[in-house]
């Protein structure tokens, strides 16, 4: 087996330049291809399908992800979760980065990054897809490498802010040669600000997008310490604009004389489905004025937000103002770095302030509030979530009020955790009760230091995967043959990023078998 991954990793790297440049016309479409059986399987109790595209295929080649795979095929003892591996961690490289080249007469890279089965770029997606290779970056200025790629990812990030910043997904860039795709749902949005349809995608204005865009920042800048690359062309530029909405987004309903304020957004569509509009004529429930928290329409799921101070993107959006107030200061943008720090701590006071209630299992972080009392208990699998806040850095794991929350958001006091014989995970309403989406076990997992409860929910996530070898955005509870989306690339990424994780932190784990009563 070692012998055919080494002979398929050499074909790759000898051709990833050429199909890059000239991409064979019989590459299957990878929305059909990873929804069929592939030898050679993996040989355990779930025999896992192969999942990678032909080396010709892929979209992108990387040694070090390349010698990564080699090194953990060495290192995790099951067959099983080391197949998993093998087709998780490279799945963006190997199908989404949809093209990588420089912005017309410039040496400015740009990456287009597709979010899997939908041909668009989301900010949020787009972000975390290139963290899954953060411990691979390295400082160079080769347009082969994964710092390429994230140089990219940032500068078009940068275009897309500075152009809509009120947005969340995109159409490719011109440069690209690349058709925009239409998106029917959004076809009779009505949306303020307005925006062309030829470079937006979708237009829901989430406060974790503005958050991922520091977020790619942070995690290329501490991987590198590549100062001078922000200075080049539009970062600073577009981080006044993730600014100048964060501001305009912490307006409430009312003025102080109870006129009603004119919201800087709006968002109304014809659905039958309440989470994909605003209600109020597209400002959505009311908010209080002055709790210094900003406001999000919808959330990571895209679906609406019930109350639009949403805790999670705020923790994110506070975490990543302050890592990249340094970067500001660091490119002689001081005024810009101290508005970020400033604000990064004024949010931190708001959330301590506002957004930890009181329940029958103690205080606890709630998942929205209004300001006006009002506050939904619950979290969603899609990060940023109240889970994920020790995983992106917000507070520490061993916090105490985020271990009251813990156990309420893995428990049945949320309305959103889906338990069964199957996987017992976080979900959502996006896709709506009995489907767990394994995205919230990875990071149950990433939070977690309980042996226990890792091997038992590394078990669920091994044994869900109908076969396919690839993790899902969502799993019915009681059948793993009825799921959602095979092709979610930043679900597999994140696998695999939290696989190194334990590597690092409990390697033996991975020596664990998760053959259940076969092993």
């Amino acid at each position: 087996m070692l012998v055919f991954f080494s002979i398929v990793t050499s074909l790759a790297l000898a051709s990833s330049a050429y199909a890059r440049l000239f991409p064979r016309a019989d590459c299957p479409d990878y929305s059909d291809y990873s929804q069929q059986r592939h030898e050679p399987f993996s040989g355990g109790k779930y025999n896992l399908s192969y999942q990678r595209p032909d080396p010709a295929c892929r979209t992108f080649v990387s040694q070090g992800v390349e010698d990564t795979i080699t090194r953990m095929n060495n290192t995790i003892k099951d067959p099983d979760l080391k197949r998993l591996f093998q087709n998780t961690f490279p799945n963006t490289l190997d199908t989404a980065i949809k093209w990588h080249g420089y912005a017309q007469g410039t040496t400015e890279e740009l990456t287009f990054v597709i979010t899997g089965d939908i041909n668009a770029m989301w900010l949020r997606d787009s972000a975390n897809q290139m963290q899954t290779y953060r411990s691979l970056v390295n400082n160079t200025a080769a347009n082969d490498t994964i710092a390429s790629l994230y140089r990219g990812v940032i500068n078009l990030q940068s275009r897309y802010l500075l152009t809509s910043p009120y947005c969340n997904s995109f159409q490719p860039p011109a440069e690209s040669g690349i058709a925009p795709s239409n998106n029917g749902a959004a076809t009779e949005d009505s949306v303020k600000p307005t925006y062309d349809n030829t470079t937006v995608f979708e237009c829901k204005y989430e406060l974790d997008s503005l958050a991922a865009f520091l977020e790619v920042s942070t995690d290329y800048y501490e991987a590198t310490k590549d100062i001078s690359f922000f200075g080049k062309y539009q970062w600073a530029n577009a981080a006044k604009a993730v600014l100048q909405v964060a501001n305009d987004m912490m307006i409430g309903t009312y003025s102080s004389n109870g006129s009603v304020n004119t919201s800087p957004y709006t968002f109304t569509r014809s659905t039958t489905a309440g989470t994909e509009t605003l209600n109020n004529g597209g400002i959505g429930n009311p908010v209080q004025e002055g709790t210094g928290l900003v406001r999000s329409a919808f959330r990571p799921s895209d679906d609406a937000t019930i109350f639009q101070l949403f805790i999670p993107a705020n923790m994110m959006f506070s975490r990543y103002l302050n890592s990249t107030a340094e970067i500001a200061r660091g490119i002689g943008q001081s005024d810009l770095g101290d508005q970020m720090a400033s604000m990064s701590s004024s949010i931190q006071q708001a959330i301590e302030k506002y957004g930890i209630v009181s329940t029958d299992e103690g205080s606890i972080y709630a998942y929205e509030i209004d300001g006006y009392g009002s506050r939904n208990i619950m979290d969603d699998a899609n990060i940023p979530s109240l889970l994920a806040s020790a995983f992106f850095g917000y507070l520490d794991a061993s916090d105490e009020t985020y271990q009251a929350t813990r156990k309420v958001v893995l428990s049945a006091n949320n309305p959103y955790f889906m338990r069964g014989p199957v996987i017992n995970s976080v979900g959502g309403p996006h896709v709506g009760p009995g489907a767990a989406w394994p995205m919230a076990s990875i990071v149950r997992i990433l939070t977690s230091d309980d042996d226990q409860e890792i091997i038992s929910t590394l078990g669920e996530i091994v044994s869900s995967t109908d076969g396919l070898g690839l993790i899902h955005e969502s799993v019915n509870s009681f059948d793993q043959t009825k799921w959602t989306r095979q092709w979610f690339s930043w679900a597999n990424g994140l696998f695999g990023q939290m696989i190194l994780d334990l590597n690092d932190r409990k390697p033996d784990i991975l020596q664990q078998s998760f053959q259940g009563d076969s092993s």
